[in-house]
């Protein structure tokens, strides 16, 4: 079996280098790893980073894709969606926020319970305590999801989510930024495919350590779940 992880990265110069060490580290008994790293027009030096990775680690299966500029996330997955040959997609932010020492526990519904996209759930698990608003903000995106779906997942904006590549590969995905995480959940939803959830270890980092997304991407969100629901 193959694993293809997929790392959006803009402005990680601090944790890049870490985290794809991490990810390389990962060993699975019969599970082979390709890792797609895309800088989505870091200004910071990432880019760099990454050119030298390239040169230096020639022998390791990661593959980078460099856009000339500020895209998104969402443009940064489809971007290495296209190429992944991989049976399991994982999507792995590059700000060490996500541990890849748990993918074994993000695929394990996959593997066995033909679970179609697995979510970590950042608050059942061990979690760093800290950004009422955001928790507030998450939670209230969390409810409107199931409202709208009629589901019961408990952390929709999660960063770390593993799909069978075949799932993920058929689902025509239009966001560039955050909104791909509300996007790709109305649709799995909306198909009725199998959708499960585990408690991971969440690491959590505040706006002076780098975190990006703003109230701004939740008004976005809210848009995203009610179009979805009654379109497509």
């Amino acid at each position: 079996m193959k694993l293809s992880v997929i790392i959006p990265a803009y402005n990680e110069k601090n944790t890049i280098e870490t985290i794809l060490r991490r990810v390389l580290e990962v060993k699975m008994e019969g599970v082979s790893k390709e890792i797609f790293v895309v800088d989505d027009g870091s200004t910071d030096g990432t880019g760099e980073i990454l050119q030298g990775i390239e040169k230096d680690w020639a022998s390791q299966p990661i593959r980078i894709f460099y856009h000339r500029q500020n895209l998104g996330k969402g443009a940064s997955i489809n971007t290495a969606l296209a190429r992944v040959t991989g049976d399991i997609v994982i999507i792995q932010d590059a700000d060490l926020e996500y541990q890849p020492e748990e993918y074994s526990l993000l695929i394990t519904p996959i593997l066995q319970y033909g679970a179609d996209a697995v979510y970590g759930t950042r608050f059942l698990g061990i979690h760093r305590a800290f950004l009422f608003w955001h928790y507030a903000a998450n939670k209230f995106l969390t409810l409107l999801t199931n409202l709208l779906f009629d589901s019961m997942i408990s952390d929709m904006e999660v960063g770390f989510k593993a799909f069978r590549a075949e799932v993920i590969k058929n689902i025509q995905l239009k966001a560039k930024g955050f909104d791909f995480e509300p996007e790709i959940t109305a649709k799995i939803l909306k198909r009725k495919l199998k959708l499960y959830e585990v408690p991971i270890t969440y690491s959590g980092r505040d706006y002076s350590e780098g975190k990006k997304i703003t109230w701004r991407d939740g008004f976005k969100a809210i848009w995203t779940l009610l179009k979805y629901r009654f379109k497509e």
